[in-house]
């Protein structure tokens, strides 16, 4: 008899959709402050989700949310990198 297993939802911090957790990417907060994208969803730290899509980490950077929800000054090149996960995850 298969085992029914519930898949783990998170909320995209940019558009508010809830999808399963293999469909966002995490980006982390350390305890020293250092902001870094978790491919693996296992980094210690403070995380915010963003959807796997280009249009999400566009209104991430938009509307400065990862800030908000880090609590930290997110480095430029953080969204590059999301972009980077996104475009080799096709």
């Amino acid at each position: 008899m298969p085992v029914n297993r519930k898949v783990p939802l998170r909320k995209c911090c940019a558009t508010g959709d809830m999808l399963p957790k293999k469909d966002m990417v995490r980006v982390v907060r350390s305890k020293e402050g250092e902001v870094s994208v978790d491919e693996t969803g296992k980094k210690s730290g403070r995380g915010a989700y963003v959807s796997k899509s280009e249009a999400a980490v566009e209104a991430a950077k938009k509307k400065n949310v990862l800030k908000n929800q880090l609590e930290v000054e997110i480095p430029e090149h953080i969204y590059d990198d999301l972009l980077a996960v996104i475009r080799k995850g096709k």
